[in-house]
């Protein structure tokens, strides 16, 4: 949704839009942060800069006191000393290496003096005084059961620590004491280095110097270091007080041979991450992960958006690994690569690739994950393991969902209804944005317009249909308004710095905030879903929570103040990028507890903020995207590093949020979005109607023909959401998860496979384009047939031309070995199919055989976890 500032200009953009429908207006890049306005990604930056000019003199000023070192149950543990630059003390930093049964590895680094609270607060403040420890509690719910058969052995003489671990001990951990460093090897072979460059950075805390001269005492000391941004710092007309001062970490990540590496979502750009410092076509930021309200966000950059998932994988020939940093804090990474040839007569020819990465975070832990792999299919397990399974999500939610910003009435919802049953067009739900409310109080109807949602509802269920309604996590700050009574009454809302309540400026203009981290505030958010207190609600009515980056108006970066205070006194800068996934829990544990406790139906939650667990929750989407050609080509890739992140429930506005398609545009969205996982249609408040059946013809017909498809094969669909619930494989995987050792294919993010289903899809993402080139890989014999016409093409790591005319299909190929299932009976609603017959479609390989898989429950309950 827009912010105030823009929908003062509404009714310019809306004329300019209609004059050139597929203009974009540009992101307020003077809203957000870059490095240099961000105080601890510049210092972290300039950490590196410093160790890269001096070269091999370099050291890394932290060393592991092999006193400490201790290698027992599963663990090793042992304390870093960092020496200060002015050498008056040594800052000590607990060390935890963790191998745990999975033959996953977790280095953790905490910080002595903080950790007992040992240190001072500035500015009398409530916070605390720990790194924030709690990012485990909500993200991690598994896979932590240690390996207490490692065996270590310490090499004292060569100065390091060696640890053999992994279910058949094929990973060794190499721990160096001075300058302490970690080698992660697989079969002897390096594959993942932390602190190889030296760039390890724990900002140790310290109290805050007097750098003014008073009358009669010598001037103090000049600081070795740049102060200007570790007491506080001024952006957007806000000032962050900083009362902990200082406490980036920060760490390089090599991964030695590994040219490709993939995932952080979410951002606008390619699946292969680009280099962020240096080398051809590179970005001059780095990536950053910091949740945020981006309208109208940009292509091609990586600039934060609504999302962080901190899982990066690294890929080559037969090999994957993975890093998973467990940090929720604003947080950056800048990629480099780097060519090394064996033969210095070869000018790089032949040589490997390494992928150079540094992550650093404004606070917390120094808390990473590795994964040795060795394929795609081991890390995305042992990362579901830890944070869950993506939603096994009910049947009627992968179907068709019709949105925008807003049907005005009952009796508008109820014709849109209508109007596709009379074009014989398939959907499943319908969706009401903020202006069905009174006044846009959360839990209530505007009576005018929405007089009877329980008679809307009951027609939607005549045909399977559901509901889905808008609630955010501000509340309207109104006397007389029950919600806001009770959210200040008992004190579950989000504080400011001095510990009152937290004032802000949003849809409904001045709200408060609900503190999801609070058990009684998640206690309380249960009981406003019961369907006595929020009346005109059904079994059928489901959830969206939008703006829960959190997006605050008037707030720096449009979002809160980082020294806000939430529940245990943490303060927001600790934890804004859980701040999503706390409030789709308390959403997700709302709609739970609705239920008859005995018969309880999947939760059905879409989130536009997110984190690495809100998989478990429900679905997510792309945010305000725009009705232009290059959103539609960027869902793609942002949809694949979704997927390869664990959370495969995701999907892009089709036909772009803002602004009015061409139907060119819009007919081709449909064709591609009759892939993406989650599959809405959405628009703006001042965008035309576009409603399939309002296209007309030529273009309705291929349009209903892509929303039948997508029906047909919900029975597929169905089985890959299965699998990924169960195993972690994303249901969208790109070419180089199916084919590993292709390399060709490892940076192509512009056609996929469904699921096992052996469906390769290649949507049409150009203006005017009738065909489209696929790229099939080299394969003994791999036999690919037409899904519609079953015209057969052999793959043989080339390209093939396919029609993919505006009044087709969507360019499906289907690859041999594989069998689907899918109902071919054309009905108004996935409910209206369930007792429809099951087609099977055989794709033999070149033997002759073939294979599937078919799963089938009864699309709605738990009981499926106890094989009914």
């Amino acid at each position: 949704m827009l912010p105030p500032s823009i929908r003062a200009c509404l009714a310019l953009a809306t004329c300019i839009l209609l004059a050139f429908p597929e203009s974009v207006v540009a992101v307020k890049h003077e809203n957000f942060k870059t490095c240099e306005q961000s105080g601890f990604c510049k210092r972290n930056r300039a950490y590196a800069d410093k160790a890269t000019a001096s070269g091999s003199s370099w050291t890394s000023p932290y060393n592991l006191d092999p006193k400490t070192i201790s290698v027992k149950n599963g663990q090793l543990t042992g304390t870093l000393l960092k020496t200060l630059e002015d050498g008056s003390e040594l800052a000590r930093l607990p060390l935890t290496i963790s191998f745990l049964e999975s033959g996953v590895a977790r280095v953790t680094i905490d910080e002595e003096k903080r950790q007992k609270g040992e240190i001072e607060l500035r500015h009398g403040s409530p916070a605390r005084k720990e790194r924030y420890n709690g990012v485990q509690d909500w993200a991690i719910v598994g896979g932590l059961t240690m390996d207490t058969k490692i065996s270590g052995t310490a090499e004292q003489g060569e100065g390091k620590t060696v640890v053999q671990y992994g279910r058949q001990k094929t990973f060794k951990v190499v721990v160096k004491h001075a300058p302490f460093s970690v080698d992660f090897l697989r079969d002897d072979e390096p594959q993942i280095h932390l602190n190889a460059k030296g760039l390890l950075n724990m900002e140790h805390w310290r109290a805050k110097i007097d750098r003014e001269a008073k009358e009669g005492e010598p001037a103090p000391p000049e600081p070795l270091e740049d102060e200007s941004t570790w007491w506080e710092e001024s952006f957007g007309g806000n000032t962050d007080s900083k009362p902990r001062g200082p406490e980036s970490v920060g760490l390089d990540i090599t991964f030695p041979g590994y040219e490709h590496v993939y995932g952080v979502p979410e951002h606008a750009g390619p699946m292969s991450l680009k280099e962020t410092r240096g080398g051809s076509g590179a970005y001059d930021q780095p990536y950053r992960l910091y949740n945020s309200d981006v309208f109208e966000y940009e292509m091609d950059t990586p600039m934060t958006l609504y999302g962080a998932i901190p899982l990066m994988q690294a890929h080559r020939k037969d090999s994957t690994v993975g890093v998973f940093w467990l940090n929720a804090a604003e947080t950056w990474i800048d990629i480099v690569r780097s060519k090394a040839s064996s033969n210095p007569l070869s000018l790089g020819i032949g040589g490997t690739t390494d992928t150079q990465t540094h992550w650093f975070s404004e606070n917390g832990l120094l808390d990473v994950f590795v994964f040795l792999g060795p394929t795609p299919q081991d890390i995305i397990k042992r990362y579901s393991e830890l944070t869950g399974y993506s939603q096994l999500p009910q049947q009627f939610s992968i179907g068709y969902h019709q949105c925008r910003w807003n049907y005005v009435t009952d009796e508008d919802v109820k014709d849109v209804d209508r109007k596709f049953d009379k074009h014989n067009i398939p959907y499943d739900v319908i969706w009401l944005d903020i202006e069905y409310t009174e006044g846009k109080k959360y839990f209530t109807w505007d009576k005018d317009n929405f007089p009877n949602p329980i008679d809307m509802q009951k027609q939607l269920d005549s045909h399977g249909r559901k509901l889905v309604v808008i609630i955010d996590p501000h509340i309207k700050n109104e006397g007389g308004y029950p919600v806001v009574d009770a959210l200040k009454s008992q004190n579950l809302g989000v504080n400011n710095k001095e510990n009152s309540i937290f004032e802000g400026w949003c849809w409904p203009g001045s709200s408060y905030w609900i503190d999801a981290f609070n058990p009684s505030a998640l206690a309380w958010w249960k009981t406003l879903f019961a369907y006595a207190n929020f009346p005109g609600t059904t079994p059928s009515t489901f959830l969206w929570n939008d703006m829960n980056e959190p997006s605050v108006f008037n707030g720096p970066e449009t979002t809160m103040p980082k020294d806000n205070l939430h529940f245990g006194n943490w303060e927001h800068r600790d934890v804004h990028n859980l701040n999503g996934l706390t409030f789709v829990n308390a959403t997700y544990e709302a709609l739970l507890a609705r239920d008859d406790p005995k018969h309880p139906s999947r939760p059905f939650v879409l989130t536009r903020s997110f984190y690495a667990g809100s998989q478990r929750m429900g679905a997510m989407w792309t945010g305000d995207n725009l009705a232009s050609w290059d959103h539609l080509e960027a869902s793609i890739p942002m949809l694949l590093n979704q997927n390869i992140a664990g959370f495969s429930f995701s999907g892009a506005d089709v036909g772009g949020f803002f602004g009015n398609p061409s139907k060119e545009l819009l007919t081709r969205w449909y064709q591609a979005g009759a892939f993406y996982p989650f599959f809405r249609g959405h628009a703006h408040i001042d965008s035309r109607r576009r409603e399939p059946y309002l296209t007309g013809s030529p273009y309705v017909e291929p349009i209903t023909q892509a929303l039948r498809l997508r029906y047909s094969l919900l029975p597929a669909w169905y089985t890959a959401f299965h699998t990924a619930s169960t195993t972690g494989e994303p249901v969208m995987r790109p070419m180089w998860y199916v084919h590993p050792s292709d390399e060709a294919g490892f940076a192509l993010d512009d056609q996929f496979y469904i699921g096992d289903t052996g469906l390769l899809v290649k949507p049409v993402l150009k203006e005017g384009a009738t065909t489209v080139d696929v790229y099939l890989p080299p394969s003994s014999g791999t036999v690919y047939y037409d899904y519609f016409n079953y015209e057969t093409y052999t793959g043989a790591g080339k390209t093939v031309q396919l029609d993919a005319p505006l009044a087709g299909h969507t360019p499906v190929l289907m690859r041999g070995g594989h069998i689907l299932a899918r109902k071919e009976r054309p009905r108004k609603s996935s409910a209206l199919m369930k007792w429809d017959p099951y087609t099977l479609v055989i794709a033999l390989d070149s033997s002759y055989s073939a294979s599937g898989t078919l799963y089938i429950d009864d699309g709605e309950s738990f009981g499926y976890e106890k094989g009914a």
